[in-house]
């Protein structure tokens, strides 16, 4: 019964690639193949056993550093005290490359980043929020 719960409640490592108004336009960063990057991801979570799920989103918000993929621990990388980790300009193969080799090494939490690809990490936007008074 133990590993029945144990599975009901694990999640993959989980990739959410922005391609919403500015992530994969062809015409903001006409020099990167965004429909080969997100195959590229795709085909690794098809072959990852179910260790890696991508995902898309329309708009993710941190235009000015598309594209964006963020990065999300699996439940074993969160109980580590691993944290989603925001990636910015994820534009060409070397970007698509650490992001793979990291989270087929575990990814958050379990592994730690590639020097290069953290020198792309920024802080998770906020919501600004309206206080009314």
């Amino acid at each position: 019964m133990t590993s029945a719960i144990r599975s009901f409640g694990s999640r993959p490592c989980a990739l959410t690639v922005c391609r919403g108004c500015c992530c994969g336009d062809p015409g903001k960063h006409p020099g990167t193949d965004h429909a080969g990057q997100l195959a590229r991801l795709r085909e690794a979570a098809a072959r990852s056993g179910g260790r890696l799920m991508v995902r898309t989103s329309d708009c993710l918000g941190p235009c000015g550093q598309a594209n964006v993929v963020v990065v999300q621990p699996s439940t074993e990388g969160r109980r580590r005290g691993g944290r989603a980790a925001w990636v910015g300009w994820a534009l060409d193969d070397d970007a698509t490359d650490e992001i793979l080799t990291w989270v087929a090494a575990g990814g958050p939490g379990v592994a730690e980043p590639p020097a290069t690809l953290e020198l792309q990490f920024f802080p998770a936007p906020v919501e600004s929020r309206n206080s009314t008074r």
